[in-house]
């Protein structure tokens, strides 16, 4: 009866923790943007700097689960040059949920509308981190007469599962897979025991244990950037919004593979040189195969997008460059950025 009675204790501790933090959090952290109508849903745009003639407008693509809050270390840096939008995807950050499929032919034409509705027009330099990195490309090709040039951020490749499967032995795929299905089932328990408990958020305040998300850790983000980001990121329709998009995966992988190259416009393949998190269920030899594969050969094939690619290799980064190394991701921008002016 003591434990139970000090369990409960500690549960209606933790619980009205949250709700008191929850409470402030929509206080301290009020909206970086502002509202648009796109189409038929309401997305949360951010833009800074100023409009320079003849220059195009640099445009941020988050990857899957990092809200336009993600660029926070790198959109100031970037609007010393140059008229630079963020923006929270639906059901993202400040912005509606979104019409499903969340595939990237939806995202794309979503971002257009709202670009135009806010009077943004191009053209534009698109970067992309990660999951992003499919969706400006389709933007690329769907829009082309809009887009002067392009950052890939650590790019997704179109074949990465299957090429990456492949170096693989069947019975590790299987461990793999058992693992994955396990830790997702946990995740589906945990995660709401631990926001509404208040455990992520002690987490993120003291920076013990390991949140659910590890960027909410990084120590190269300030503990009220980690704690906006926590705010942001347990709402509801984020969960929502990230499930949307990893179901509607499969369909934006075809896309992206039927979506024309990026021609001749000046293209920087930004790669990490720790991209790959460590994975107790594989060996130091297989972790390496992988490594390689994603650095020397996938990033590679991204930099063969266009005539005038090239990749950039940041030895000391994991796949969240952008937080990692954030001064590579700004350098990258401006080169392509400097390579785009457009005749009056």
């Amino acid at each position: 009866m003591l434990l139970l009675g000090s369990c409960l204790l500690l549960a209606c501790a933790g619980a009205t923790y949250q709700l008191i933090g929850t409470w402030r959090d929509a206080r301290r952290f009020p909206q970086r943007g502002k509202s648009v109508q796109a189409g038929q849903i309401v997305l949360n745009l951010d833009c800074t700097g100023d409009r320079r003639p003849g220059m195009p407008t640099v445009v941020l693509e988050s990857g899957l689960g990092i809200p336009a809050l993600g660029w926070a270390l790198t959109q100031p840096e970037i609007a010393r040059f140059a008229r630079v939008c963020s923006y929270d995807r639906a059901g993202y950050g400040w912005s509606d949920p979104g019409p499903e499929p969340r595939t990237s032919i939806e995202i794309a034409r979503e971002l257009r509308m709202l670009l135009d509705a806010a009077d943004e027009p191009g053209p534009y330099v698109m970067v992309g981190h990660s999951f992003g990195g499919f969706n400006i490309r389709i933007f690329t090709s769907l829009y082309p007469a809009d887009v002067t040039g392009v950052v890939l951020v650590e790019g997704s490749h179109e074949d990465e599962d299957q090429r990456m499967a492949g170096l693989l032995p069947a019975a590790v795929l299987e461990r793999e897979a058992r693992a994955d299905l396990w830790n997702e089932r946990i995740n589906r328990i945990m995660r709401p025991i631990r926001i509404h408990l208040g455990i992520l958020r002690l987490e993120v305040a003291t920076g013990w244990g390991t949140p659910v998300y590890g960027v909410l850790q990084s120590p190269r983000l300030s503990k009220g950037l980690r704690e906006e980001l926590l705010y942001l990121r347990q709402q509801d329709k984020f969960d929502k919004a990230v499930a949307a998009e990893e179901r509607a995966a499969p369909e934006s992988v075809a896309e992206v593979r039927k979506a024309r190259g990026l021609g001749h416009r000046p293209l920087i393949v930004l790669t990490a040189g720790n991209p790959l998190d460590p994975d107790p269920i594989l060996t130091s030899e297989q972790m390496d195969k992988l490594k390689n594969l994603w650095i020397y050969d996938l990033q590679v094939q991204e930099a063969h997008l266009s005539t005038r690619g090239k990749q950039i290799i940041v030895p000391d980064s994991t796949h969240m460059l952008l937080i990692d190394r954030p001064g590579a991701v700004v350098s990258a921008i401006r080169e392509v950025y400097s390579a785009t002016a457009v005749r009056n």
